[in-house]
């Protein structure tokens, strides 16, 4: 009688059997429906009960699953001898040390991002950008450019070297800077009149310079997409009062567009 009473304390349910392994009932019944571990037959009380080897056996199998071993894997390993545990252990251990390597990468490249700007935007741009911060553009004229150069980069990758050239080149001239001075201040104060004229005054002297050297011919190359370039446009529009104001202005003044610059009848 004792010794039946004891075997009988012995013997396991489901759910006590999944806390001593430190898993779910959800898990153990999963394990039993892929053939990990054996189902008992049901008892006098129509109960399914477990001994101490089942624990055992749902111990390795919670081991091998969190160390990231496929459930295809863990039969082959909790089944295999000791050679072949050795093999199939130094593969995953293999596997893991190089999902480790690719983490370790992706951590890197977070770091090297060191801000949401650099997000999405090739060296060059990132590069623009200071310069332009380097001759007193403020940042709500700035993170407009920045948004425009995202659209740009994501459609013309290819184009992007030659156009931040370009653009460097640009600020080495002094009216360029006064430029995008006066288009800072605005930024600021954008319903001063006085400046806005004369910021839209320059815009159309630069854009009479461009015209006369050529450059405006070769928009076609740099911005072959007239759908793209009203998105960008559209962006510019939305990021400040200020530029559906100036565009007014220099409409009047004989010219038309934003980010591609055409001649117009005033």
């Amino acid at each position: 009688m004792t010794v039946a009473s004891a075997h009988t304390g012995a013997m396991l349910t489901i759910g006590r059997l999944a806390a001593y392994a430190g898993v779910t009932v959800r898990a153990v019944r999963h394990y039993h429906r892929i053939g990990l571990l054996p189902e008992p037959e049901r008892d006098h009380s129509d109960y399914r009960t477990y001994d101490a080897a089942a624990v055992v056996r749902l111990i390795r199998i919670r081991t091998l699953a969190e160390a990231g071993v496929p459930l295809a894997r863990v039969r082959e390993l909790l089944d295999a001898d000791p050679a072949t545990f050795a093999a199939g252990a130094h593969e995953i251990d293999r596997r893991l040390r190089a999902q480790i390597r690719t983490l370790q990468e992706h951590r890197a490249s977070i770091a090297r991002l060191g801000s949401s700007e650099t997000l999405a935007l090739p060296p060059e741009v990132l590069d623009y950008l200071d310069r332009l911060r380097a001759i007193g553009a403020p940042e709500e004229m700035i993170a407009p450019e920045r948004e425009a150069w995202i659209l740009m980069a994501a459609r013309w990758p290819e184009q992007i070297p030659a156009m931040m050239a370009d653009k460097v080149a640009q600020l080495e001239d002094p009216e360029v800077v006064r430029l995008y001075r006066l288009l800072g201040r605005l930024a600021q104060d954008w319903q001063d009149e006085a400046l806005l004229a004369e910021t839209a005054d320059l815009l159309c002297d630069l854009f009479a310079q461009a015209d006369a050297s050529g450059a405006l011919d070769r928009q076609d190359d740099s911005t072959p997409d007239p759908a793209f370039v009203g998105l960008v446009d559209a962006l510019a529009d939305s990021a400040h009062p200020v530029v559906g104001r100036l565009r007014e202005l220099i409409e009047q003044r004989g010219w038309s567009g934003w980010t591609r610059v055409e001649k117009s009848d005033p």
